[in-house]
């Protein structure tokens, strides 16, 4: 007979009371959008989101269950592969990261450096333009973006996606 995994249906603004039990739940970036469905913690225990749609879970937010028996569980940013984009000038940078844009490439933007998910094609077309280019394993924290959905988005309006340089 199979366990029914503890189902969690709500955000909770603030911490758990100090007694409960609370389990982490890693997620990556991707995984942040979907509300639902089953997901494994930290610790290996099964669990099942019911959340609302429509908003991205946060990094350091708080779930709980209507089971005033079942754990809390925080959301936790996992590591994944990524690339990191660095330049000799902040013009280079601006226009990697204006290219990367126009592709719906999700970026987690800094002063000094991009991060996007690690991707053969882009890692070479960036050090193409003569970007310093690594890659590493970390939390990925992207843009909301202009609609507020996390690390991909999809819009009703068409546009065109040439820069008129011929380079994307």
């Amino acid at each position: 007979m199979a366990i029914t995994p503890p189902v969690f249906r709500r955000h909770h603004a603030g911490p758990p009371p100090a007694l409960a039990t609370c389990w982490q739940l890693p997620l990556t970036a991707e995984e942040r959008c979907r509300c639902r469905g089953r997901r494994r913690c930290a610790g290996g225990e099964e669990v099942l989101l019911q959340l609302p749609r429509g908003e991205a879970l946060q990094p350091g937010q708080w779930l709980c269950s209507d089971d005033p028996q079942a754990p809390w569980l925080q959301v936790q940013a996992a590591a994944e592969p990524l690339l990191r984009v660095r330049a000799g000038d902040q013009l280079a940078l601006l226009q990697a990261a204006y290219h990367l844009g126009n592709r719906h490439v999700a970026l987690q933007i800094h002063s000094a450096e991009l991060r996007l998910l690690e991707d053969p094609v882009l890692a070479h077309l960036l050090e193409h333009r003569g970007l310093q280019v690594d890659r590493l394993t970390a939390p990925f924290l992207p843009e909301a973006g202009a609609y507020g959905r996390g690390p991909s988005h999809s819009h009703p309006h068409s546009h065109s996606h040439d820069s008129g340089t011929g380079e994307a």
